[in-house]
């Protein structure tokens, strides 16, 4: 019996130190794996010295070219079970190929967070005003929206954005596989592995700065947070990580405030486990963090706001403090970073959060099982899913011909 292929078609090569989404992309390379599939991973971007070696984990690669036909003589001779895509705008540019060259190839959608949100929140900041369905239905929301109907399954980061995409905009649950983070027990360190709270100092904010919330973030944590929690602390450093810094972030570098931008962290595991508190003061974004799930599994106790908690927690005790103002941000963040007992209690959670709600083996064996349903009798899902048909036999035709007319033209 052949082995199962599975083509993952990335909008950029997976980057792990640098982001959540790299990090993400890796966890499902391996639960795939465990599935059984030959795996094969294309994309339209160049490499760079922090794109992961796929080749070192048995995946193959192959450079692809957009609006190009020699991506259809590239699958037709894959001939790939199931095809993902790694966002949306993957699906737009690739999407009607795949379907046109092999309609009985299942096609899915990871969501590794749902940008429509993350735009809204942010069109929301900056206006000042209260998020709302408004704000929720931009044009980033409807063309992922479009997306997620044309694919035959979509993978949902976070039980919170599930909850948004089928209760506020309409889409079926039945197209949708929560599927977050997860992690092997061997992965979860016990509480006495642990560097103490007596062997760690400092606090520290992890993130890739191209990241629009990361950057603003940061803003935000040195003009209005720091100061407090310096004035209090002035022996406490705060040390800033992240990949592609830009000059403006480099410019908040000051040693004399003991604020301290370091650049990106090769092993943040090793690096996270030495600092006391984490600072997570995103005001805007989607999806899981991964930069709380870093602290968690390194047993670093955190201050978030409430954006970036969502979706973490549900009924469970958190491994630190939720705060959205920012006065009260910095008090929590003084309180953790001196009290052990409170400390000590939040440590534990954050390992208890982990073993309870994201381990890998009860979502392998739901992954397993959607996949089966679906391709045990596709023709029927999609007939349950008739929407998708809709927008694959009509939108499609304007990227499609688009698509031809611009390699005509390159020609």
């Amino acid at each position: 019996m052949r082995s199962l292929k599975l083509l993952i078609i990335g909008l950029v090569w997976p980057e792990p130190t640098s982001s959540a989404a790299g990090w993400r992309m890796l966890q499902l390379i391996d639960l795939f794996k465990d599935l059984d599939y030959d795996i094969t991973f294309v994309s339209t971007a160049q490499q760079t010295d922090r794109s992961f070696d796929l080749s070192s984990i048995g995946v193959s690669t192959h450079a692809i070219e957009l609006n190009n036909s020699s991506f259809d003589e590239f699958i037709n001779h894959l001939k790939p079970d199931v095809v993902m895509f790694d966002r949306f705008v993957s699906e737009e540019q690739f999407g009607w190929r795949v379907a046109e060259q092999l309609p009985n190839t299942i096609r899915i959608l990871d969501g590794e967070d749902f940008h429509g949100l993350r735009r809204a929140r942010e069109m929301a900041y900056k206006k000042d005003e209260e998020l709302s369905n408004g704000h929720l239905q931009n044009q980033v929301t409807k063309r992922e929206l479009v997306s997620m109907y044309r694919c035959d399954l979509t993978l949902v980061i976070s039980e919170a954005e599930k909850e948004i995409v089928c209760q506020q905009l309409g889409f079926p649950e039945s197209q949708l596989l929560y599927l977050p983070f997860v992690f092997k027990h061997k992965e979860l360190k016990a509480l006495d592995e642990f560097p103490s709270f007596e062997q760690r100092k400092h606090f520290l904010m992890v993130g890739n700065y191209l990241h629009a919330p990361n950057a603003n973030a940061i803003q935000f944590l040195k003009g209005y947070i720091w100061p407090l929690i310096r004035k209090s602390l002035p022996k406490a450093e705060l040390h800033v990580y992240g990949a592609y810094q830009s000059h403006k972030v480099q410019q908040l570098h000051n040693e004399k405030q003991g604020f301290y931008v370091m650049g990106p962290a090769e092993d943040i595991g090793s690096t996270m486990s030495n600092y006391r508190v984490c600072l997570a003061p995103l005001r805007f974004g989607a999806g899981l963090k991964g930069k709380l799930f870093d602290a968690m599994k390194t047993g670093t106790p955190a201050v978030m706001t409430g954006v970036a908690a969502e979706g973490i927690f549900a009924k469970m005790e958190t491994n630190g403090f939720i705060v959205d103002d920012y006065e009260e941000f910095a008090n929590r963040a003084i309180e953790l970073y001196s009290e052990v007992e409170q400390w000590n209690h939040f440590q534990q959670n954050g390992t208890q959060v982990l073993q309870g709600r994201f381990l890998k083996s009860t979502f392998l064996e739901a992954l397993e099982n959607v996949l089966k349903t679906i391709s045990n009798d596709l023709n029927l899902h999609r007939q349950k899913h008739f929407t998708g048909q809709l927008f694959l036999q009509e939108t499609v035709k304007a990227s499609k011909y688009l698509s031809k007319w611009i390699e005509a033209k390159n020609k």
